[in-house]
């Protein structure tokens, strides 16, 4: 069976540029701004669809699973259960608005799904930075009346960001991202997001885009997540996040040094952040590749050169 990549679904987004061509090697469609590439997707308005060249060639993640459920995601996974994860790329040449996602405690009750994600990021321009979480004290009359006078970017908190960074973004934390950032994002299945300030941008059709402000003050007065720390480290093999939803480690490898991943753990995303990986009978994965392992096989992928990957584990007891 192998392993499993997937054709990129790219998005336009008025915040978008072209750095996954730049920086990734991307034949990106058009010549708007891309914002987001989905790497690996399965859901009912978005399907990742198997690379040609394989005997899989063609077949979508939901295919996939509905007939292939125990060879891919373990023994206890249910055909009709979605892929618990979404993989993306985010090219942030400009700020994205100031947003939220839902916590599970409410999210239901508004008509949306919790969103958990993390953000690796791939690189920053000098200068980047991200908005996340509230300055202390800030609840949500105050944010609400903050909306109104246009003086919310002073209550939000604003965090440097260097190539290498990393942090996890629960659901219930307002947040942003500046421009010149390129960022992995590794998040729960959903597409949930409640914005509560655009900073008076237009979107891509010349109309101002939505907001959606009752829901994102429901969100922050039922937020319970701390404010997350940027995750800084130069360690071989280092977590970078560890919560319900998902495990992640940042892997760094020399050149001939092997990875190895055993049969009948678990199912993995393996991520290429820098260098080539080489896998006996297939074609070597480069930077921006996002494959998924299936449960059932057996895994060794060497360093053609240094190399860094990031691990997303332990996504299937969710």
């Amino acid at each position: 069976m192998s392993f499993f990549q997937f054709i990129p679904l790219y998005q336009e987004r008025v915040w978008g540029g072209r750095a996954l061509a730049d920086r990734l090697g991307r034949a990106l469609p058009g010549s708007g701004p891309v914002g987001e590439s989905w790497e690996i997707v399965d859901r009912p308005e978005a399907q990742s669809v198997v690379v040609p060249g394989g005997r899989h060639e063609g077949l979508t993640l939901r295919e996939l699973i509905a007939t292939r459920a125990p060879e891919i995601m373990g023994p206890h996974w249910s055909p009709e259960r979605r892929f618990p994860i979404l993989v993306k790329w985010l090219d942030c040449r400009e700020r994205l608005s100031l947003q939220v996602h839902p916590p599970a405690s409410i999210a239901a009750a508004l008509g949306g799904e919790p969103k958990t994600e993390n953000w690796f990021i791939a690189h920053a321009e000098p200068g980047a930075a991200v908005l996340a979480g509230l300055q202390p004290g800030v609840d949500a009359a105050r944010f609400r009346a903050a909306l109104a006078d246009n003086s919310a970017e002073s209550l939000v908190l604003r965090h440097e960001t260097r190539t290498g960074d990393s942090i996890l973004i629960r659901s219930g934390v307002m947040h942003a991202i500046d421009g010149g950032n390129l960022i992995l994002e590794i998040q729960q299945n959903s597409d949930t997001t409640y914005r509560c300030y655009d900073w008076g941008r237009m979107g891509t059709d010349g109309r101002p885009r939505q907001l959606h402000l009752e829901q994102s003050l429901a969100c922050l007065s039922a937020n319970t997540a701390p404010t997350p720390p940027i995750v800084r480290s130069a360690g071989s093999d280092a977590v970078l996040a560890d919560c319900a939803e998902f495990r992640l480690r940042r892997v760094r490898l020399a050149a001939d040094e092997t990875l190895h991943f055993r049969a009948r753990e678990q199912p993995r995303i393996l991520s290429v952040l820098s260098g080539r990986l080489a896998i006996d009978g297939g074609r070597p994965l480069g930077r921006g590749d996002n494959i998924l392992l299936p449960y059932a096989e057996d895994f060794a992928f060497t360093a053609t050169d240094g190399c860094a990957v990031l691990v997303t584990e332990n996504f299937d007891r969710s």
